[in-house]
């Protein structure tokens, strides 16, 4: 009895270093040198190297100038603690009413753009932090952008599409555009609106 309790005791310490330890040192170890910006949390900076978000992590942007995301479900929105999606069936009257709402904000807010509205513009992700937009629902927004900032639609529309990622390897996935990074290189090529001192700098609050 007492010795397969020392047994139990060394293949429980053997395994405890082996799969606890060992393996978590190496495989943070590997990560970082083979990809240390996406072990680190794929974080992004601004022109003066100030970390400003990640591009796993979306954020809220109510200002006209800039791109905005799908509807979040996440705590008040975008929550990076409380990710989860509204899991509101089809019937739900509370989804409709939501649906709708946002349905008649965005075109208040883009009179300029074309109907229909892209469905991803209106329909929240499951993780509520979804960073991306399809290439319609980034490119429906270009008339307001071009507005706020005074600048030529063309222009816009140059920022977005060069910025278009393609599925990975070809296959999986679906084209998409990240949010932040759109908006970012809206302030390097146009400068920051006046009316939005820091709607890139950090996530807004809601």
């Amino acid at each position: 009895m007492r010795r397969e309790f020392m047994i139990a005791i060394r293949l429980t310490l053997v395994t405890l270093v082996l799969t606890g330890i060992a393996y978590p040192l190496a495989v943070t170890g590997i990560a970082q040198i083979v990809f240390p910006a996406k072990a680190n949390g794929s974080l992004v900076t601004d022109e003066k190297g100030a970390v400003v978000g990640s591009a796993w992590l979306g954020q809220t942007f109510a200002t006209p100038a800039y791109l905005q995301g799908r509807p979040s479900a996440a705590g008040a929105g975008y929550d990076a603690t409380a990710s989860s999606g509204s899991n509101l069936g089809p019937t739900s009257k509370k989804l409709q009413d939501r649906v709708q709402g946002d349905l008649t904000r965005l075109r208040s807010e883009n009179p300029n753009a074309p109907l229909p509205v892209p469905a991803d513009l209106v329909a929240a992700s499951a993780s509520g932090l979804d960073p991306e937009v399809s290439p319609e629902a980034a490119l429906w927004q270009i008339a307001r952008i071009a507005q706020a900032r005074q600048v030529a639609p063309e222009r816009i529309r140059d920022v977005i599409v060069t910025r278009i990622q393609a599925r990975d390897f070809g296959v999986f996935g679906e084209p998409r555009v990240n949010v932040l990074a759109v908006n970012l290189a809206l302030d390097q090529k146009f400068g920051r609106p006046v009316s939005a001192p820091s709607a890139v700098a950090r996530q807004e609050k809601q």
